[in-house]
Order: C-alpha cells, then sequence, then structure tokens
C-alpha cells in the first residue's frame, strides 16, 4: 500500500526529539544563568544545562539532516539485509 520513498526514518524522529528537548534544557540554563536561584547548587558555575542542551541541540541537528525525508539515503538496503537475501540466505538455502 505504501511505497518505498513514503517511510520516514524512526531516527529522523529520534533526532528531533533530542532538538526540542536540548532547546527545553538549554533555555532552561539560560533561564538559571540570567535569574540565578536563591541558594546556588553544587557546581552551578559550570553551568551544566547550556553544555547538556547545547549537546542535545548538536546532535538533534545532526540527526535532523543526516535523516531527513526523502532525502534518499540507503534505506532500501537496510531492508534487503533484513529479509534474508543477504549471503546467510543463500546458504540456509543449499542446506
Amino acid at each position: 500500500m505504501y511505497s518505498e520513498t513514503s517511510r520516514i526514518s524512526i531516527w529522523f524522529f529520534i533526532g528531533a526529539l533530542l532538538l526540542v528537548y536540548g532547546l527545553l534544557i538549554t533555555g532552561a540554563g539560560i533561564y538559571d544563568l540570567v535569574v540565578p536561584p536563591s541558594q546556588q547548587p553544587v557546581l552551578s558555575q559550570l553551568h551544566a544545562g547550556i553544555w547538556w542542551g547545547g549537546l542535545l541541540v548538536l546532535l538533534g541537528c545532526i540527526y535532523c539532516y543526516r535523516f531527513f525525508p526523502g532525502k534518499g539515503h540507503d534505506t532500501a538496503s537496510h531492508e534487503s539485509q533484513s529479509s534474508g537475501t543477504g549471503a546467510s540466505g543463500g546458504r540456509a538455502k543449499g542446506l
């Protein structure tokens, strides 16, 4: 019913989730930087929320770019390997 080109990789959605979570964590880290809490937590000078959020944004952008729908990556080769048409499938038929 669906053609091979209409499938969207799950990795694209994972990248989108990483991007959204990264933006939220970065925003919370920037807010904590601008409006510091009354009692500072241990190692708050490292601004872990900003670093962690930035890392998630970077990874999310990489995943979204790499697995963007319709980009023409090789999803068909992954499906043909899992369907048993590879080298192991040929050996099983010969036995």
